[in-house]
């Protein structure tokens, strides 16, 4: 028989691809709510990621470092069986928009059924991150406007706007 699930120990998995404000918003709201968060970045080797892996790891460790609860881990197949890997009962996710509201409804009751001992706990994106997707900001950081580094500041910690920049840079 397998260990029981930590319920005081919360995962929040995505692919971080960049990791936003909104992102970061979560972690620690979700590190303030629960005694362990653990942050799972995903590896889908159908996706083609701006970041490598390392990269995202690298990037999101040195963001939630203050944060004495908060691990990052990468991972690859379903995020319930990770969850499930780490001692975590619960799922973490954070929404939006009503869009996001539907999409990940529907990815719970999935998850629901996949692991029926792991629960779902949703947090509200704060009004100023409603707005924030990784699409926009890779659109940003592509355009290589002059003042793209001081647009960034708006949309992603300090640390990711540098390598970001770097990655759409035409040297």
């Amino acid at each position: 028989m397998s260990e029981p699930l930590d319920p005081r120990h919360a995962a929040y998995v995505g692919s971080f691809d960049p990791l936003t404000l909104g992102h970061q918003d979560i972690i620690r709201r979700g590190a303030r709510v629960f005694e362990k968060v653990t942050v799972g970045i995903g590896i889908n080797p159908e996706k083609r990621p701006l970041f490598s892996s390392e990269e995202r790891l690298a990037l999101t460790q040195q963001i939630v470092a203050p944060l004495d609860n908060v691990d990052v881990v990468c991972f690859e197949g379903l995020a319930v069986d990770f969850v499930r890997s780490r001692g975590a009962a619960v799922m973490l996710r954070g929404v939006r928009t009503l869009t996001d509201i539907d999409a990940e409804f529907t990815l719970s009751l999935a998850n629901r059924t996949l692991a029926p001992n792991i629960e779902t706990v949703f947090l509200m994106a704060g009004e100023k991150f409603t707005h924030i997707s990784s699409t926009l900001i890779r659109q940003i950081a592509q355009m290589g406007r002059e003042n793209a580094a001081e647009q960034l500041r708006d949309f992603v910690p300090p640390e990711v706007i540098d390598p970001l920049l770097k990655k759409f840079s035409r040297t």
